[in-house]
């Protein structure tokens, strides 16, 4: 139980030593714009539907990383139902929140599905938005690191193990 406590301890830090960076208004903003876009996965929608709408060779690819991502959002707030972790409760958090459950952070899960797709279409500058998406939730206080590593690794795992399908099939392997 003692590495456990010991991850425990380390989460609340690490939360509080970024929450702290959001004292800058800067910051702040930067947290809350993000944090806000990242809603409901509702920056990655619009980026694979507007990938869709600029790139007709391969609108089926955007489209099909577009529900991958969804489906990835959509795990992640059914394994929050499950788990049912609170937020930080030792930080004020920058913004509010959806729900009362923190992990895994679904911005972050959407994020990296959305990296991982999007990004194999070539869309470079998804990975460090999706990165940037990650740890604003932990300079808004909402999630813990822990939270927002697990979402990152559902939404990769989701997006990868989709890939052949996005892509339009075996054939492509």
């Amino acid at each position: 139980m003692d590495d456990l406590d010991d991850l425990h301890h380390m989460d609340h830090r690490i939360v509080s030593a970024l929450r702290a960076c959001g004292t800058d208004p800067r910051v702040a903003g930067a947290a809350r714009a993000l944090s806000w876009a990242g809603e409901h996965a509702a920056l990655w929608l619009a980026a694979g539907l507007a990938g869709a709408a600029v790139d007709g060779r391969r609108r089926g690819a955007w489209l099909r990383g577009t529900a991958l991502t969804a489906g990835a959002h959509l795990v992640s707030m059914g394994v929050k139902r499950v788990v049912r972790r609170p937020r930080p409760a030792h930080v004020e958090p920058l913004v509010r929140t959806a729900g009362r459950h923190s992990f895994p952070s679904s911005h972050a899960t959407s994020a990296a599905a959305a990296a991982v797709a999007f990004g194999a279409l070539g869309a470079r500058a998804v990975p460090p938005l999706a990165a940037a998406v990650c740890v604003s939730r932990l300079v808004a206080g909402v999630h813990y690191p822990s939270d927002v590593a697990a979402g990152a690794a559902l939404g990769a795992l989701t997006a990868r193990l989709g890939a052949r399908w996005m892509r339009g099939g075996a054939h492509h392997d």
